[in-house]
């Protein structure tokens, strides 16, 4: 299968921060997710795939081509949305239009005013003057309007309503049905992801911690949940974490069905990507 994104070995390292080694593929047709708390990484992990930082060691392939030594050639094929805004607030939906097709060789004007009239965003107003959501559905726009083959995306549903969410996750999918088209996402909000994305990647503390299919996760994994008394019958061979609550423990195991048969007395319940990212940074290991 032939991979739109390729990092690896990545390194990058900050005054108090280090992002290590992270590898990863993206084939073409995919939808990856990126998760992890706030500074663990991602919006490192995507500026360094963007060519917008330098990083310390390590190889990044879009399409097959290098981004250092082919960074304009790649961005004409890739739609970005980042926090960080690209244009002066001052600046409105047409004014945009007229910057972006000076950018773009492949810029469509007629399908970007179509993502403003069905984001219902006004054409003459200064940005400046939108919501966050507003904010958030403009950069998606300029993002789709010049027909990228890659998606990436830092939080692209921040700030929106989930009215808008759902819609603006219709649209990752719709884009996603060229088999040629790949998103890569990070996001807080994981139960978007829990809708979209084919894999997850979860990182933490610079670490990749994780990288498994969005199914495996959610069809394997579960929370064992015993009292207090019985913890000490679990095989520790079955705990990838715990959590100790008032009356109860909270374990995180990686195969439900064959641990619900192991242990029949105990209640497992199914997992959300929220769950297992709490219960992987807070959760202890047994020593």
């Amino acid at each position: 299968m032939e991979n739109n994104l390729e990092v690896k070995n990545l390194r990058k390292k900050y005054n108090g921060f280090e992002l290590k080694d992270i590898n990863l593929e993206l084939p073409k047709g995919m939808i990856m997710g990126l998760i992890g708390e706030n500074g663990a990484g991602k919006t490192t992990t995507i500026k360094s795939i963007l060519n917008l930082i330098k990083i310390d060691k390590g190889e990044i392939k879009i399409f097959g081509l290098n981004i250092k030594e082919n960074e304009k050639k790649i961005k004409e094929d890739i739609g970005v949305v980042l926090d960080d805004g690209f244009f002066s607030e001052y600046l409105n939906p047409a004014d945009i239009n007229k910057i972006m097709r000076k950018m773009y060789k492949n810029w469509d004007e007629k399908l970007y005013f179509k993502y403003l009239e069905d984001f219902k965003l006004p054409k003459n107003k200064i940005s400046k003057e939108f919501s966050s959501g507003m904010k958030m559905k403009l950069k998606i726009a300029v993002a789709l309007s010049h027909h990228p083959k890659l998606l990436i995306l830092d939080e692209p549903t921040s700030g929106l309503d989930p009215v808008a969410r759902s819609e603006i996750l219709d649209i990752f999918q719709d884009f996603i049905q060229n088999e040629d088209n790949s998103i890569f996402v990070s996001s807080h909000i994981t139960s978007d992801l829990e809708h979209i994305a084919d894999e997850i990647i979860f990182i933490d503390k610079g670490k990749k911690v994780l990288q498994k299919s969005r199914d495996e996760i959610i069809d394997n994994y579960g929370i064992l949940k015993c009292d207090i008394d019985y913890f000490s019958n679990i095989d520790k061979k079955d705990i990838i974490t715990y959590k100790k609550t008032k009356y109860a423990y909270e374990i995180l195991v990686d195969d439900k069905e064959k641990t619900s048969k192991k242990y029949p007395s105990c209640v497992i319940d199914k997992i959300t990507l929220e769950d297992l990212m709490v219960l992987v940074i807070k959760g202890e290991k047994v020593c």
